[in-house]
């Protein structure tokens, strides 16, 4: 059962992400998710601080930016998927950070919960219908640090240094995450502390994940889930794969 398993996985995702990597890359989003609503339900009745500054309340409402905000959701993936490409160690080094980003998170949802006064929405067009749905299905809470300003950087210093990937992609990457940022802003989901809070939290959770031997222990653990489930461990691939 394991053999015929691990040959289909093989043939068919295998192709996009490593068997190393599968059950990782899944928790990143499961974790995410977690982290996010589970501390939205537990923090529900508690004070929530506004943080807003002059130069927040000076920034216009431009709907249409929402465009950014939700198509990022394919770039988080597409990046996520390349990065578990480029190794075993590279991939858990990552991953170590980005689930380290989240208990950082974690600590200042429940520390420091955070909420803002959003626009009213008018006009009917596309992106106006968008943007009351982004409002309806996302509470203004957990603001601090911004969790699509985290995670777009992550992205992109996931890669940024990375010769095999195209360089015009790993500029791609970079551009568009400050895209993100912007977005956040005009849409008016975050402060402009933030972006910023986001941005650091990021950098400092993927230094600790390249620098530390955390990563071994993320590894391990995931190893023994591709164990029960393949019935081995796959430590690396021979060779770095081609991009695109």
């Amino acid at each position: 059962m394991r053999r015929r398993l691990k040959n289909w996985y093989e043939a068919y995702i295998g192709k996009v992400i490593p068997r190393y990597a599968f059950f990782s890359v899944i928790f990143c989003f499961v974790f995410n998710s977690l982290i996010y609503t589970g501390t939205q339900i537990i923090m529900k009745d508690a004070k929530h601080y506004d943080l807003s500054t002059p130069f927040d309340y000076s920034v216009p409402f431009i709907p249409g930016w929402v465009l950014v905000y939700v198509i990022c959701f394919g770039f988080w993936a597409a990046n996520y998927i390349i990065i578990t490409r480029e190794g075993n160690e590279d991939w858990f080094k990552f991953a170590t950070g980005d689930y380290l980003s989240r208990v950082v998170c974690m600590v200042f949802f429940i520390l420091l919960p955070t909420t803002n006064t959003r626009p009213e929405v008018t006009g009917d067009g596309i992106v106006e219908n968008i943007m009351r749905f982004i409002y309806f299905a996302d509470p203004a809470t957990n603001l601090f640090p911004s969790i699509h300003c985290l995670v777009s950087w992550l992205c992109y210093a996931g890669i940024r240094g990375r010769k095999i990937i195209p360089l015009w992609y790993r500029a791609f990457s970079c551009i568009f995450a400050i895209m993100v940022f912007i977005s956040t802003q005009f849409t008016k989901q975050h402060y402009i502390a933030d972006v910023i809070g986001g941005v650091l939290i990021a950098e400092i959770c993927l230094y600790i994940g390249n620098h530390t031997k955390l990563y071994k222990t993320t590894s391990k653990i995931f190893g023994k889930i591709n164990q029960k489930v393949f019935g081995d461990i796959i430590y690396d691939r021979e060779e770095e794969q081609e991009y695109f």
